[in-house]
């Protein structure tokens, strides 16, 4: 598919953030956006890059009454030789269509989304952070916009790409980071929406999230909603737990639980490494015993906004349980080393796992692509 580029005008640029040390996430945004419309007769239509702005919708679409929306998020990283990377895109791609056979909404071929994001970048390259752990993160969304007041698939539906430039997820940085157990709520049930990326997935977190941090912390470790036994994942991420010098992360096989990119990459480095890794289906009762008789070695999160987050307090009723002394564990700084070396090319990258933009002069012809008249 030809996707049309028309620029912003000059005068509609905004300035670039000065301090790349306060880009905090998901504050900024750059010049311009990627769209395009699907529709049962016509498949995907209308591709285009133009200037960041509000998209039109009906009162009555049905995004907005039914929640029929997926989304994904990804990073472009810039690497030593002022290149661009993206970290395996193709399975963002693959997920996007996951999350959108579950909520009934098009397909989009995996060559169409890469071209989207690379004709995105091309126009919006400067936006990209120059600073080691900065990046551009990178939002695409699918929305059921076709007005209607009645439960049904959509069949007109919006597909939309923005980014911006970001820092660390976390107020506290790679540092240790403070969870407590959700006992009150559920987050998702087997058969749900719980391996999906879609605004209800995280809709129904927000409540036990707010309620964390006006407690203190950082985020919420879910427990299974069957019988609030078994740890799932973390509000932003999945979770790790290092016992007796062997990973454990809970399964996918219920269905609750996010299908990380960082997670499968971390399993896969710690298995190329010769550490043991397992999934298995892991209780906050084995968890507190494992820190009671000291062989809970480290706790830590792997998602694409934290990358690695080691986790250094855990509460659960009532009582805090220290991780690792509240320090950062051995293998979460390794891992965090890991990655992100790969990501901004600064360590080898034996599994393939990069995905390299080769950029060109902006007002050059960019390969597959029309350019349209301002």
């Amino acid at each position: 598919m030809a996707i049309t580029i028309q620029p912003a005008s000059p005068q509609s640029l905004r300035p670039k953030p000065a301090d790349e040390s306060k880009l905090g996430f998901g504050k900024l945004y750059s010049d311009h956006m990627f769209s395009m419309r699907w529709k049962p007769d016509t498949g995907w239509t209308e591709a285009k890059v133009e200037a960041f702005g509000p998209i039109g919708l009906s009162p009555a679409a049905l995004v907005l009454h039914y929640g029929q929306t997926i989304f994904e998020g990804l990073k472009a990283y810039r690497n030593q030789t002022g290149g661009l990377n993206l970290f395996r895109p193709l399975e963002n791609c693959r997920r996007l269509n996951r999350s959108a056979q579950r909520l009934d909404l098009p397909q989009i071929e995996e060559s169409l989304f890469i071209e989207a994001i690379e004709a995105l970048l091309h126009l919006d390259q400067d936006w990209v952070p120059k600073s080691y752990g900065s990046s551009l993160y990178i939002r695409p969304t699918m929305i059921a916009t076709e007005p209607y007041i009645g439960l049904k698939s959509a069949q007109d539906v919006l597909m939309y790409i923005i980014t911006g430039p970001v820092g660390a997820y976390y107020p506290e940085g790679f540092n240790p980071v403070r969870i407590t157990v959700c006992e009150n709520y559920s987050r998702a049930a087997p058969g749900g929406l719980g391996a999906v990326k879609t605004a209800a997935n995280y809709a129904a977190s927000l409540l036990a999230a707010k309620e964390a941090l006006t407690h203190g912390y950082t985020q919420v470790l879910w427990l299974d909603a069957a019988e609030r036994k078994y740890v799932e994942e973390v509000g932003s991420m999945n979770i790790f737990f290092k016992i007796a010098g062997e990973v454990l992360t809970p399964p996918l096989s219920s269905g609750t639980i996010l299908p990380g990119i960082t997670r499968d990459s971390v399993i896969a480095l710690l298995k190329q490494w010769g550490i043991p890794v397992r999934e298995h289906r892991l209780s906050i009762g084995d968890v507190v015993a494992a820190q009671e008789n000291g062989t809970l070695e480290e706790v830590f999160g792997a998602g694409t906004a934290a990358v690695i987050s080691p986790v250094g307090l855990l509460e659960y009723k009532g009582k805090h349980y220290n991780v690792a002394e509240g320090t950062t564990g051995k293998l979460a700084n390794r891992l965090f080393e890991e990655l992100m070396g790969i990501q901004y090319g600064t360590r080898p990258d034996p599994m393939g796992w990069i995905h390299s933009v080769a950029l060109t002069q902006k007002k050059a012809k960019i390969p597959k692509v029309t350019m349209a008249a301002v």
